[in-house]
């Protein structure tokens, strides 16, 4: 303010010497004509019009010098500056600049207080120092969260793997079990139709000592039992093959295969996710 208010008191200075020196260039005479006068105005109004315009556009230009500077020292110091065009225009913001204005010059001891007034620190290059601490530890922070999202997916994957662990050995665990059931069953019939076959062998053997006809009649048996035992052999395979349609049919196989799928869906999101933030770091 101080600046701009020496260069007005600058410009009026001279804008009162324009007037001065048509005084004492052109008003030595009593009496002049509507063409003199007229003449006189208007080589004034040059005058000062070009007097005024060289004011106005230097002040502009200023202003421009000035904000460059305050633009720079921010980009140095990575501020972010903004500006209001409408605030320019504030009538009440300018009467208030105004009044400053009015007292802070017009009291001659003003200067001597300014001397007793507090100063704002001036920016150095501590300033750089301390703005790229405060953004590498921002920074740090910032790595600091992802590293422990980072981990607690880990631990979610973690989990979702010996869900699954236990899953497949929980099935594998309840095919065991129905192979041995099946096993089992098998192994019984097989042993009954053994039995029986022993049991007609043995008959036909006490047969032969009796006739041939009952003899023939014992062949005829021991092969009807092994087409009998080969049938049932038949139905037993196909009975396992029952069985086993109807276990997968089952709401315990069904619900741990649902359970096996979507821990195995989780574990590849899981993966997604973890290869995702691995590339971000």
């Amino acid at each position: 303010m101080r600046f701009a208010r020496s260069k007005r008191i600058i410009r009026l200075k001279t804008i009162d010497s324009c007037f001065e020196d048509l005084k004492d260039s052109r008003l030595v005479e009593e009496t002049f004509t509507v063409d003199e006068v007229r003449d006189m105005l208007d080589g004034l109004q040059l005058v000062v019009r070009g007097e005024v315009e060289t004011e106005l556009i230097n002040t502009a230009h200023t202003n421009v010098l000035l904000l460059r500077q305050l633009f720079s020292q921010a980009e140095k110091f990575y501020l972010r500056l903004q500006t209001d065009i409408s605030e320019l225009e504030n009538r009440e913001l300018l009467e208030q600049v105004a009044e400053f204005e009015n007292t802070e010059f017009k009291n001659p001891n003003k200067t001597n207080q300014e001397i007793s007034k507090p100063k704002l620190a001036p920016l150095n290059e501590g300033g750089v120092s301390e703005l790229l601490n405060k953004e590498i530890s921002r920074l740090q922070e910032e790595n600091n969260k992802l590293k422990g999202r980072l981990r607690t997916l880990e631990t979610q994957a973690m989990g979702a793997l010996d869900e699954k662990t236990r899953a497949e050995r929980a099935l594998k665990d309840l095919q065991k079990v129905k192979g041995e059931q099946q096993m089992t069953t098998r192994s019984q019939e097989i042993t009954s139709l053994e039995d029986t076959v022993a049991a007609l062998q043995e008959d036909y053997q006490k047969s032969l000592s009796v006739n041939a006809a009952s003899q023939r009649d014992l062949q005829d048996n021991l092969v009807s039992a092994k087409h009998d035992l080969l049938r049932v052999q038949e139905q037993l395979s196909l009975a396992e093959k029952e069985l086993d349609r109807k276990f997968q049919q089952t709401s315990a196989y069904r619900n741990m295969k649902e359970i096996l799928t979507k821990k195995n869906e989780q574990i590849k999101d899981i993966r997604k996710r973890l290869s995702k933030y691995e590339s971000d770091e």
